[in-house]
């Protein structure tokens, strides 16, 4: 597929309802077959990561937009309520979610994303951002390039750390 234009800029307020299709887009389904169900994101614990987009003061979310279409986001979000994030530090430590739409995965549309993130939230005074990933995702290459470490993993997960200062 050839790219022409590729412009990654903040969420625009009509748009927040397409973090419910981004946040299946974010989750990794390790047998492609076989996809979770489109339910999963209304679980408690993955909803927390998309719900009420926009009101909170800390919901920081970029779009990639290719050829006038939406080819994914990321997004960073504090949790302070009783439900968590799986990447959950601590209340002042946001977490970080990426999601590209099939066809634009693999194009380098999802470094370009997080590398303007990572400037944001320098900009934003952030110190360190969390991430919680799938063990066997792919995806780790891409935050380990950008300086993420594990920090802790369970049997299913690891959870990652970027230092922003």
């Amino acid at each position: 597929m050839m790219m022409d234009r590729i412009i990654i800029r903040k969420i625009l307020p009509e748009e927040y309802n397409l973090m419910e299709d981004i946040m299946y887009e974010a989750i990794y389904h390790p047998d492609p077959k076989n996809p979770y169900p489109k339910n999963v994101i209304y679980l408690p614990q993955v909803r927390v990561y998309w719900d009420n987009w926009g009101k909170g003061k800390n919901d920081h979310c970029l779009m990639a937009v290719v050829d006038d279409k939406i080819a994914g986001a990321v997004w960073i979000r504090t949790f302070q309520g009783e439900i968590k994030g799986c990447g959950y530090i601590d209340a002042q430590t946001p977490e970080i979610a990426i999601a590209l739409f099939e066809e634009y995965r693999g194009k380098g549309i999802g470094t370009q994303m997080m590398e303007q993130m990572i400037v944001l939230m320098k900009s934003e005074g952030y110190h360190q951002v969390s991430l919680s990933i799938t063990k066997g995702n792919p995806a780790i290459r891409l935050y380990e390039r950008l300086g993420f470490q594990t920090i802790d993993e369970n049997d299913e997960d690891y959870i990652m750390l970027l230092y922003l200062t």
